[in-house]
């Protein structure tokens, strides 16, 4: 007698991930080079054995019910893990990794990692590479949660696993800093929390899917405009919609210029960037991770990671 577990296959899991993207039956069954009438029995059949319903045909849509969402977020994970899995056998026979997937914070050069990966890709390695960007502690989430192998600009956090290691890329000093027209640049100094209080705060969104995530320069109380990376929060500064820190390499050409204005607040900041990544008796470090950490173990390319050049 067949079960649930005899329908839920790799190839059924990524069937219904097609037709949730391509949104009807009729563009999945392209993209999956069936019939539509197949597809459908398909769909049926693993309906009939789940005994739910995993789409609403009632329109020319086919929309998730709430079953299927349920469905659909399961099956990213199980084929996530499936990869995984394939990874691992992969790295144990040739040393290689299958894939590489890097996390990088929006504090370091993505010109600098974008070298690093040309310079990798030129050894013809059998490893497939992935970038992936996030930011303060969803970049070591990505680690720890296993999407991820190296990360680049993470935020420690007491209690990591074992196998996580980690090393300091090198320090960040911050820098507090506003359009010339913003009100806050004729202020006096140095700023007090009670008249950042009374200005918009512009704040780069923590991409951790899961908890409360991770604040940080922020006043209570404080109007918050939040962007996706640093680099929005440079822009939205210059635009003067806001102030707060940013890492003095990225905010000093503009100060120079004379578009963004330092102030001198009562607690400055300057962050140690560091890297992590998994390396333990059950998933040991591959050929591919290895040439990563040699890399980065060199003064110079941890220096360029964390003083990104920005022209004005």
């Amino acid at each position: 007698m067949q079960t649930p577990r005899d329908w839920l296959t790799p190839e059924a899991l990524m069937m219904l991930q097609t037709i949730a993207q391509k949104g009807s039956f009729a563009a999945a069954a392209r993209a999956l080079n069936l019939v539509p009438s197949a597809l459908t029995y398909r769909v049926r059949q693993l309906e009939d054995a789940l005994d739910v319903l995993l789409f609403d045909r009632s329109s020319r849509q086919a929309r998730p019910t709430a079953a299927g969402q349920e469905l659909l977020r399961e099956a990213g994970r199980l084929l996530d893990d499936m990869d995984a899995v394939a990874n691992r056998v992969r790295r144990v026979a040739t040393g290689w990794e299958a894939v590489l997937t890097v996390a990088v914070d929006s504090v370091v050069s993505r010109t600098v990692v974008l070298d690093l990966c040309a310079q990798f890709l030129a050894l013809g390695a059998p490893t497939r590479l992935r970038l992936r960007y996030e930011t303060l502690s969803g970049t070591l989430a990505a680690l720890t949660s296993g999407q991820a192998d190296l990360a680049l600009g993470v935020v420690l956090e007491p209690g990591m696993a074992r196998d996580i290691q980690h090393a300091a890329l090198g320090p960040i000093p911050f820098v507090y800093a506003v359009a010339s027209h913003h009100p806050l640049a004729q202020a006096p100094e140095p700023l007090e929390d009670a008249t950042l209080q009374q200005h918009r705060a512009v704040a780069v969104a923590d991409s951790v899917t899961r908890g409360t995530g991770l604040t940080i320069g922020l006043v209570g109380g404080q109007d918050v405009f939040t962007v996706p990376d640093m680099s929005s929060k440079l822009e939205a500064q210059l635009r003067g919609l806001g102030g707060g820190f940013l890492p003095q390499s990225l905010a000093q050409p503009y100060i120079d210029s004379g578009l963004l204005v330092a102030k001198q607040v009562r607690s400055p900041r300057t962050a140690i960037a560091h890297m992590a990544w998994r390396d333990g008796p059950q998933a040991p470090a591959g050929r591919a991770l290895l040439w990563w950490l040699a890399q980065l173990d060199r003064p110079t390319t941890r220096e360029a990671l964390l003083r990104p050049m920005h022209s004005v």
